[in-house]
């Protein structure tokens, strides 16, 4: 070994930084190894929202009472969770978000009125308070590290309670935004990733950047280090007390999607440093899987032209376009098959609609549809609202011609249209109940009353149409692990020395995304909780 630490994690996203900064002020000497140029993988583009049952934010009284709400909710939406991995992450999220709070520049404020996703269910929270939103944080702070962050185009000088998917219904001044670029001042999922990177750096622990490991070393069936790969050189760093993969999912692997993955995911929301490194390092050592055909599912836009550092092609998850009055999604057969405003991660489920006597995916492809009267008012992913369409949005004077120019059944659009069109008129949707739900008007527009804020007859040609892919803003499946972190074998012992977080861990919450933050949530738990059983700590309170 030409090196030793007490913890080596893998992987400087957001559970990654986490666990760095729990093992060290456990007493762990730490390194952490990062396989990008940069630091923050998928956190570092996401909105930086938190779902974190019980927080600290809360009111005392709404606090106490969460944990058997929190736990209610899962229960009723899945009945196929770890119900100790699960509670590990209901009674420590509240804890490690408040510690984190404390140990390092992150700050976060409740969402306000951000509803939980599934409010059907006994314990979701219509008037929200599990979604935290990260506060902005000043770049400054990181010195050369500042360029270290991961970006792609043009980075968020607001926070999102400050933008309409966070419910606001204005932006602050232009005044307020020269200030903050002066000052360097980050939000979203930026601030998230650059306060926790500050909280390493503060420690000392700086990230060996552009590191890949190749393999886990392992003795007598414990894992006591790393192999990994510097400037063309190989390197043994030894790891006394453990080994935290924090690797993200495999969403940019064909070979594993298609072999583990319940439907189609090919245009992720992710970047593309998501391959399942660490999956097949810990498949490598002898680790079992769990959760395998789920992901934490979004359908997708991906404007042509639109591509990430590497080339790759960018897809965005469609949030609000979707869920505006004048607007809905059809299949080829030119068909609704869905309440188009229910939440992303749920929506995943209808794409995946196989059709045996087609043998093919019943909805897919998709596109949604709005009228002249929906592009006047509104953006369509990066297009601006107005009546000039770039090459990517479909146009035509007729519903009819356009079906024939997206290649759909046109007597099946028109006919899904004026019966939308009936209902909308009357505010409601008795095929899919899009409206009645407080997260389906959540995203609408809120300068209409009631469902009218979703539901709207398309009217006024010419009309449009956007193809809508299947993606995912993760993977969720990964290694199995106790309520510790702790990576588990196929007979579900431990495999002394190994942990698994964020989206390499099969996720605490199964295929439950809960609400806002629904992954970074868990992920930051789990890094915490790891990282301070790594440091061998695990039963003393936070400092």
């Amino acid at each position: 070994m030409e090196d030793i630490a007490d913890v080596v994690v893998i992987g400087a996203g957001a559970s990654g930084l986490a666990a760095a900064i729990a093992a060290r002020d456990a007493g762990a000497d730490v390194r952490l190894i990062e396989k990008s140029t940069n630091v923050g993988g998928t956190a570092a583009i996401s909105g930086g929202v938190v779902w974190v049952p019980g927080n600290a934010h809360m009111a005392a009284d709404e606090r106490d009472a969460d944990r058997a709400a929190a736990l209610a909710y899962f229960h009723a939406l899945s009945d196929d969770l770890d119900d100790d991995v699960l509670a590990a992450f209901v009674d420590g999220a509240g804890e490690a978000i408040a510690f984190l709070e404390r140990a390092t520049p992150l700050r976060f404020a409740i969402l306000e009125g951000y509803p939980d996703y599934y409010l059907d269910r006994p314990g979701a929270r219509p008037q929200g308070g599990r979604a935290l939103d990260t506060d902005l944080f000043d770049f400054n702070r990181l010195g050369a590290w500042s360029k270290r962050v991961f970006t792609s185009g043009p980075v968020q000088r607001l926070m999102l309670r400050e933008t309409p998917l966070g419910g606001a219904t204005t932006i602050p001044s232009m005044e307020t935004f020269q200030a903050r670029i002066q000052a360097d001042q980050r939000g979203f999922g930026q601030a998230l990733v650059g306060a926790l990177l500050a909280g390493c750096l503060d420690r000392g622990i700086e990230p060996i950047l552009d590191a890949p490991v190749r393999r886990l070393l392992v003795d007598d069936g414990a894992v006591v280090g790393v192999e990994y790969v510097l400037a063309g050189q190989v390197h043994r760093l030894a790891a006394r007390r453990g080994v935290i993969l924090a690797t993200g999912g495999f969403e940019w692997n064909a070979e594993l999607t298609r072999a583990f993955l319940r439907g189609p995911l090919t245009h992720p929301a992710s970047p593309p440093m998501a391959t399942g490194d660490g999956l097949k390092l810990a498949q490598r050592v002898g680790a079992g899987l769990g959760n395998m055909t789920s992901a934490w599912w979004a359908p997708t836009l991906t404007p042509s032209g639109e591509t990430w550092p590497d080339g790759s092609p960018r897809s965005a998850p469609v949030l609000i376009e979707r869920t505006l009055p004048g607007s809905l999604m059809v299949n080829r057969r030119g068909r609704r098959f869905c309440n188009e405003a229910t939440n992303y991660s749920a929506l995943g489920g209808a794409f995946q609609q196989f059709d045996p006597n087609t043998y093919s995916w019943a909805n897919l492809p998709a596109w949604l549809i709005f009228d002249a009267d929906y592009k006047s008012r509104y953006a369509v992913g990066p297009a601006p609202p107005g009546p000039d369409a770039p090459d990517w949005i479909f146009s035509a004077p007729s519903l009819a011609d356009l079906a024939h120019v997206i290649g759909c059944d046109g007597a099946g659009l028109e006919a899904s249209v004026a019966r939308f069109n009936g209902h909308a008129a009357q505010g409601r949707d008795p095929d899919f109940g899009r409206g009645e739900s407080a997260y389906d008007i959540f995203y609408g527009d809120r300068s209409r009353p009631g469902a009218a804020g979703t539901l709207g007859p398309l009217l006024t040609p010419p009309f449009f149409a956007v193809p809508i892919t299947m993606g995912a803003l993760g993977t969720n499946g990964g290694v199995r692990t106790d309520a510790r972190g702790r990576a588990l074998d196929p007979d579900g012992d431990v495999i002394a020395g190994l942990y698994a977080v964020g989206n390499v861990m099969a996720a605490p919450t199964g295929s439950v995304y809960a609400g806002a933050g629904g992954t970074l949530g868990p992920a930051l738990t789990f890094g915490c909780i790891a990282g301070r059983h790594a440091a061998r700590l695990s039963n003393t309170p936070f400092p």
